[in-house]
């Protein structure tokens, strides 16, 4: 019975490097939450339809998952005959609408798992390609590193090396919508960082950015997410970070 542990993330530093149709392009640090995790599972059952299970705030066909599900079975017949004989039940820690890519690391998780269960022999290169279609964070979390520079719109994930980092977290009761706060930075706060900025930044350790930078530095979109949430102001506190488009805030003790 595959079962498999899906982790949150946190973004060390967000920056915005510039525009690519809809999209913005960005320099990431994105590093693994190894304290905050859902759990997936793989459980034999007969189904007559891919059966989703866990507490979810959608419907299921706009789900992550759902999504990895339906780009999957393209590529192999194996992997609806898996799901005839498997459901997916998602035991959900990672809160979301909190900046923690709890919906891409599942997504991400599941694909890994498909790939293993149905043996579809597809490289991570492959699988990220899928990855992308679901969402810009997906990729990171089908690599499995424990922190890695994020560049492009999230496709170009490249594995920084450094100590597993111990991550404190607090996550307010407030859903930050991503799209609202990308609006607010482009009408209101748009800066680009150089490259040349971008190429210190990819080299510098987390602690030690951390230990220089202020919260608003650390990740352009925090000033656009405070001004539509005017309540993150109350969790702000020295040393404490922001993950994403929020809402939870971050320590590295």
């Amino acid at each position: 019975m595959p079962i498999r542990k899906s982790y949150a993330k946190v973004n060390i530093f967000l920056k915005i490097v510039g525009k690519r149709d809809n999209y913005h392009e960005l320099a990431s640090r994105f590093v693994r939450v190894y304290s905050l995790y859902d759990i997936i599972e793989f459980k034999k059952e007969k189904c007559t339809k891919f059966t989703l299970e866990g507490n979810f705030s959608c419907d299921i066909k706009r789900n992550t998952v759902y999504k990895a599900y339906e780009l999957l079975k393209e590529y192999s017949s194996k992997v609806d005959e898996y799901f005839n004989n498997h459901k997916v039940i998602i035991e959900k820690n990672i809160p979301e609408f909190a900046g923690l890519g709890g919906g891409s690391s599942n997504a991400a998780t599941f694909i890994l798992m498909v790939n293993e269960e149905c043996n579809l022999k597809m490289s991570k290169e492959d699988l990220c390609k899928i990855a992308l279609k679901i969402g810009a964070d997906v990729p990171f979390f089908i690599y499995e590193y424990n922190s890695a520079n994020v560049s492009g719109i999230g496709e170009i994930v490249e594995k920084f090396e450094e100590e597993i980092l111990d991550i404190e977290l607090i996550t307010p009761n407030i859903k930050c919508d991503t799209g609202e706060i990308f609006k607010k930075f482009r009408d209101e706060f748009y800066t680009e960082i150089n490259q040349e900025k971008v190429f210190k930044l990819f080299k510098e350790k987390s602690k030690d950015f951390l230990s220089k930078s202020s919260i608003s530095v650390a990740n352009d979109l925090y000033k656009p997410a405070k001004i539509i949430y005017k309540d993150l102001k109350n969790y702000e506190k020295k040393q404490w970070f922001f993950s994403g488009t929020g809402s939870t805030f971050f320590k590295v003790k």
